[in-house]
């Protein structure tokens, strides 16, 4: 036997209605900011300014890099999707460099890990890294959520002209490669 007024029922079920549509406009707005693409950034005279450790116990400047199609890839040895586009972006750096391309792999990692993997799976193109701050560049980059992999195409006229949240595919490559 039920008990309940049938106001009380009509009010719990348009509180319940409000509560869910309120709940799925929350899951959609979040949903359309993490979809949205980020305005054209040109990259300003501080980024160009950032220097990182190698593996190899050099610094790496990103001004030696300024002026020329820079894929910037951040990566790192405990994130699966990471490791596996690895060497695809090997084999995109062999096959463009002579081109101008330019890549660079900014492990957001600690030295010992990168250096061990490295030994093991080495890479054509040079890596730097940028340690756990390296979220905190991505998210200056477009990645809002500090996601890895991340990977961002810079233009010669220092424009950011691609994003990418997770690994890139073969087909990606092949359409940044076409001029704009």
């Amino acid at each position: 036997m039920n008990n309940s007024h049938p106001d009380q029922s009509r009010r719990r079920w348009l509180v319940g209605t409000v509560a869910g549509a309120a709940t799925l406009a929350g899951v959609g707005l979040a949903w359309q900011t993490l979809e949205k693409t980020p305005a054209p950034q040109i990259l300003d005279s501080a980024f160009w300014q950032l220097k990182f450790a190698t593996p190899g116990g050099t610094t790496l400047s990103l001004q030696s890099m300024r002026g020329k199609p820079l894929l910037l890839n951040f990566w790192a040895t405990w994130c699966p999707p990471c490791i596996e586009e690895l060497p695809l972006l090997s084999s995109f750096y062999k096959e463009n460099s002579h081109n101008g391309w330019q890549v660079l792999g900014l492990a957001v990692d600690e030295l010992d890990p990168v250096k061990r993997f490295l030994a093991h799976s080495p890479v054509s193109f040079p890596v730097a890294l940028a340690g756990f701050s390296g979220l905190e560049l991505g998210k200056t980059l477009g990645n809002l959520i500090g996601g890895l992999p991340f990977t961002v195409v810079i233009d010669p006229g220092a424009q950011i002209i691609h994003r990418k949240m997770g690994k890139v595919t073969p087909d990606e490559l092949r359409a940044w490669l076409a001029p704009a």
